[in-house]
């Protein structure tokens, strides 16, 4: 019997299993989570020929060391590195053969700072809630990966296009996240919500999968005080007494008492998934569209 599994001979320094996320349990204190960039981890399925929900692994700034148990097809896609196969150049954003008992090593992110990594047959961790993913604020689903660890593989499915390359954006140089106000930014000074929505930020290094903090202009606030704890959104962009904006990102908490300034769209979290520290953040305000 085929032995459909992967090694990890180096885990890197946060290698998480991701898929879709665990949507629609909010309600019970547990956030979405699943992959950073979406997109990337989706067109690494596809280059395999997974379905779209197959768990991939999302690698964070320096890649990892993987050795199958049997000969498998792999895709690296989202932040560009240098990938190998028993030491030899692979393909990034391409379909790779990788025969059993090979090395696999997905380099250090040159641009961006998440990679993914898609199988053929996808990641088999155990679901919980319906998802494979990794949430690194509640604890659900699988550990982030660890030297030693042995990750079960699901069966191929039939190729049925064959994709030998496709296009992928290239990580942002500034990153510009358009953003609808409120719905608390009465909580904060007319300047302070002009200066949310003109000046510029930059990513700071204490972001994580939980949100993406910034470094900048202090936003001041209109009250002294605290909200009660009401529930927060994917993309919500909370501030915190020190006037620094947080976007929350997939494994972001459920409820905060933190004014929410605004909301940035989440077609634009991708990019954020690939923001490194230091590059310059800019929100963009976009109005909701008004009613007849």
């Amino acid at each position: 019997m085929t032995d459909r599994a992967l090694s990890v001979i180096r885990a890197g320094a946060l290698t998480t299993v991701q898929d879709r996320g665990r949507p629609g349990h909010a309600h019970l204190g547990v956030p979405r989570s699943g992959a950073l960039d979406g997109p990337a981890a989706a067109l690494a399925n596809r280059l395999v020929g997974n379905l779209p929900e197959a768990a991939v692994l999302e690698t964070t700034l320096d890649g990892c060391a993987l050795r199958p148990r049997s000969t498998l097809t792999v895709a690296v896609t989202g932040a560009p590195c240098r990938v190998t196969v028993d030491g030899r150049p692979a393909a990034w954003g391409a379909p790779v053969r990788v025969p059993a008992g090979a090395l696999l090593t997905v380099g250090r992110a040159v641009l961006g700072l998440r990679s993914y990594v898609a199988v053929s047959g996808g990641v088999a961790v155990e679901p919980v809630l319906g998802s494979r993913s990794t949430d690194l604020l509640s604890g659900l689903g699988p550990a982030p990966l660890s030297d030693g660890a042995v990750l079960p593989l699901g069966t191929p499915q039939p190729l049925h296009t064959r994709v030998d390359t496709a296009p992928q954006p290239a990580p942002p140089d500034e990153l510009v996240l358009r953003v609808a106000l409120g719905p608390r930014q009465d909580w904060f000074t007319p300047q302070a919500v002009r200066a949310f929505t003109s000046r510029t930020f930059r990513v700071s290094s204490a972001s994580n999968r939980i949100g993406l903090r910034t470094e900048g202009p202090t936003l001041e606030r209109a009250f002294a005080g605290e909200l009660p704890s009401e529930g927060m959104v994917l993309g919500a962009v909370q501030v915190p007494p020190d006037g620094r904006p947080v976007v929350f990102l997939a494994d972001h908490p459920t409820t905060g008492g933190y004014p929410v300034i605004g909301v940035v769209r989440e077609q634009d979290l991708a990019a954020a998934a690939q923001a490194v520290p230091g590059i310059p953040v800019r929100f963009a305000e976009v109005r909701r569209r008004q009613r007849p």
